[in-house]
């Protein structure tokens, strides 16, 4: 799952521990760089499903309030809710560093989260999916969309085109390109 840049993923509030628990185990087997929960009480040991136990793997973040989430610079906040005006997941180019956001499952993020977010997503579905199963939606779509991966076959009788190995291109001098004025 080599990709460039990083994700992390979290979730305000938690209605169903259980299925936060799951969101972080999945979130750990994608290759999160961080978890993070916005006023939510979240303990593995109520959630049971975290079998992970991702908060002693990967950073783990609790901010007690909206105000108190703090992001790596250059992250991205991408909000994952049911909104008129957000992009279906399938047409959405995932940022390089990003951090997504799920609300609890009776409800949507909250107004305040909303004015944070730079962009929405949506997964194209007839009705909410729980937490869990739609952050390991939007994590899978982000794997394949940066990973390097085989191109899929056109058909079901095709096979997968091989990527090519990469090769490293020479060094690039940026500083010699601006003294000589053509950067």
């Amino acid at each position: 799952m080599s990709s460039r840049g990083y994700f992390g993923i979290g979730i305000e509030g938690v209605s169903k521990p259980m299925n936060a628990g799951n969101l972080f185990r999945t979130a750990h087997a994608f290759g999160a760089s961080f978890v993070f929960t916005i006023g939510a009480e979240y303990s593995v040991r109520q959630a049971r499903s975290d079998t992970s136990v991702a908060p002693k793997n990967i950073p783990w973040y609790d901010f007690e309030t909206i105000d108190d989430l703090q992001l790596p610079k250059m992250c991205k906040l991408v909000g994952v809710e049911l909104l008129d005006e957000a992009v279906e997941l399938p047409s959405f180019y995932h940022p390089i560093s990003a951090a997504y956001v799920l609300g609890r499952e009776r409800g949507s993020l909250s107004p305040a989260l909303q004015e944070k977010c730079d962009y929405f997503i949506k997964i194209p579905t007839s009705f909410c999916l729980n937490v869990a199963t739609a952050g390991a939606v939007v994590m899978y779509d982000r794997v394949i969309s940066h990973g390097r991966y085989a191109k899929r076959p056109t058909s079901e009788l095709g096979k997968a085109v091989p990527l090519p190995d990469h090769v490293q291109g020479k060094p690039k001098n940026r500083t010699l390109k601006k003294a000589k004025g053509l950067g």
